[in-house]
């Protein structure tokens, strides 16, 4: 019997965005194969009816289920979906030692051990399951959808490729030379903090904003640092990741053979998102050379940038997503 860690679960109200009249709330938790227990909360039609589609969902990196993910969640359980926005392992309410760690593998099994839930309950179809990454996670769920075959659609939302950005640095802007320094300061800091006996945070979005910063940077305060998106719990609103806690995607690629997944994929970027080309190369490397081109999609949201598709919904294209859900999931 999988053993499961007890959680501290907030029962009140405490997410980023309104609830809804029109779903069903509770919290729920999983065991993923690490024997990490994840903490999440459901989302369900009210109306609900018989064996449903079922989406997981999780992201941004380095946020938490009361951030972004919820929202998402809840909008597509507005629209007839059955859904989970869960934390991942180390942060938020989820469990695992020690805190604020993030590894290529383990959020990669996150998501699996999603659709493991998702998969035994009574209320879900298991051959109609999908999953939702958003900006880091949007990586990780096409990491994911090559490798689990029980996934039946995918969106990659304003995503990151995590591997990418901490190997060449924002716009792989760093050379050998640089990627040599960083492994250094790295590997100096692993010693410090094994002295030390505790792990040194890098530190959340920068706070107090400096004047020069670039708009990037901008962008993600006003999400993360106002009343806008912040949360207590959140990595990006407060402390951030342990400074060595994304060391592994270093030299752990992610995106291999995304060109072989044979599922649905729906890409979606903002034009004017510092970010839109992950997205796009993203997309160029899945339908190279690929068999399965038909039922993959890149979706350019004009004039948008990254956190507009965190939770503004006005810009969020959640007709599309319901679309797209609703095809492929059936």
């Amino acid at each position: 019997m999988m053993k499961t860690e007890k959680l501290k679960l907030t029962q009140e109200w405490d997410k980023t965005f309104p609830k809804s009249d029109k779903v069903n709330h509770c919290k729920v938790t999983f065991v993923n194969r690490y024997g990490i227990t994840l903490a999440a909360d459901m989302y369900v039609p009210v109306k609900a009816e018989g064996k449903m589609s079922a989406i997981a969902v999780c992201g941004p990196f380095g946020a938490v289920k009361e951030q972004c993910s919820g929202l998402y969640a809840q909008q597509m359980a507005e629209r007839g979906f059955l859904t989970i926005a869960f934390d991942p392992s180390f942060t938020g309410e989820s469990g695992g030692q020690p805190r604020y760690m993030a590894s290529p593998d383990i959020n990669t099994e996150d998501f699996q051990a999603a659709v493991d839930f998702l998969s035994v309950q009574e209320n879900v179809d298991p051959e109609r399951i999908g999953i939702i990454g958003i900006c880091g996670w949007g990586g990780l769920a096409l990491n994911t959808a090559a490798l689990d075959t029980r996934v039946k659609a995918t969106v990659a939302m304003t995503m990151y490729d995590m591997s990418r950005v901490n190997a060449r640095g924002y716009f792989d802007a760093m050379d050998e030379d640089a990627r040599y320094a960083a492994r250094q300061a790295l590997n100096a800091q692993r010693i410090t903090d094994y002295r030390n006996g505790s792990y040194e945070l890098g530190g959340g979005v920068v706070d107090p904003l400096p004047e020069d910063a670039p708009f990037f940077v901008k962008d993600y305060h006003a999400y993360y640092k106002t009343p806008r998106g912040y949360h207590p719990r959140s990595l990006n609103s407060n402390g951030g990741w342990n400074k060595i806690g994304c060391m592994s995607f270093m030299n752990m690629p992610q995106l291999c053979y995304t060109n072989e997944i044979r599922s649905a994929v729906l890409i979606v970027h903002g034009e004017k998102a510092h970010s839109c080309y992950f997205g796009c190369d993203a997309y160029a490397e899945m339908v190279r050379d690929s068999r399965y081109t038909e039922n993959k999609e890149l979706m350019i949201i004009p004039g948008a940038v990254h956190t507009d598709l965190y939770d503004q919904v006005e810009i969020i294209p959640f007709d599309k997503l319901e679309g797209f859900f609703k095809a492929y999931l059936k």
